[in-house]
């Protein structure tokens, strides 16, 4: 399956064309469809205020983007935290910003959910029911709740649960459990939220049983090789949105209130869950069986 290809390029001021293209990846948080029209103002935004062209490529699968990554020669990516962290230990990449969500907050937890009425209301009343992961390169949609499984003495999912699958993205996580082809699902906080916004039915008929520690929001990594001046362009950028009446426009499209920085450090969190988990992220196999 090709990857789709959201293009924002605009020629500035009417003068000439871009001399920088900046191809960008993009995780499958939900669908495409909802993915581009999120991130094409932030595009065309980014563009206006670095000069440079800003190609989105949307990837089909968490599971391979590392190596998409690398054959699509991409410049950076808005990576989730686990593949964020995956992103730095394989490719090296510098961490430049995330967004703040519109609760305040920089970070979003992992969720395991299920329908009000289905009498699950724990580990032991899940046995035998159906499992809707996310990706395994995902650390709301598999690494935390394989955490949590194995702290509760489930060894093998495959066995413990009727049914296991992927549903390759949060979205369709929470619209799998909510309409029933799914016992128990997977999926980030902040996209639980935002269809709850969209969906009254998500608050009304579902109940979260669990939830994972904080790890850093869907934040934007870099090549390091990029010349210095774009990435510092780029940073300063997404740090002022919130000062720049035009950015602000962006951010209440983007359904964030501003941009803060991001660190190598912040991924402190995913590295202990996964270690929960008993993942090594430097030898990992991180796609999908």
């Amino acid at each position: 399956m090709k990857a789709p290809v959201v293009s924002c390029l605009l020629v500035l001021l009417g003068t000439t064309a871009l001399a920088t293209e900046l191809r960008i990846g993009l995780i499958p948080e939900q669908n495409v469809f909802a993915q581009a029209a999120r991130y094409r103002p932030l595009g065309e935004y980014l563009q206006k205020k670095t000069g440079a062209a800003i190609t989105f490529t949307i990837l089909p699968r968490y599971g391979n983007i590392i190596d998409r990554f690398r054959q699509l020669r991409l410049d950076g990516a808005f990576f989730g935290s686990f593949v964020g962290a995956l992103a730095l230990e394989r490719l090296g990449v510098e961490p430049i910003a995330r967004p703040v969500n519109l609760d305040g907050t920089s970070t979003y937890r992992g969720y395991i959910f299920v329908r009000k009425d289905s009498g699950i209301r724990d580990v032991a009343t899940m046995k035998g029911k159906r499992l809707a992961f996310v990706e395994q390169a995902t650390t709301a949609g598999y690494v935390f709740p394989m955490a949590y499984f194995k702290e509760k003495g489930v060894r093998d999912v495959d066995r413990y649960f009727k049914e296991v699958f992927f549903a390759g993205s949060h979205d369709a996580a929470i619209h799998a459990v909510l309409d029933r082809k799914a016992d128990v699902g997977c999926a980030k906080h902040s996209m639980f939220d935002r269809l709850a916004r969209r969906d009254p039915r998500v608050a009304k008929e579902l109940t979260i049983l669990v939830q994972s520690p904080d790890v850093p929001s869907n934040g934007l990594s870099v090549r390091t090789e990029l010349p210095a001046e774009l990435k510092a362009s780029l940073r300063g950028a997404l740090l002022a949105m919130d000062k720049d009446p035009e950015g602000i426009e962006v951010l209440h499209r983007f359904e964030a209130l501003r941009f803060i920085g991001l660190r190598k450090e912040d991924y402190r969190p995913v590295y202990e869950i996964a270690e929960r988990a008993g993942i090594r992220l430097s030898t990992y196999s991180y796609e999908n069986k």
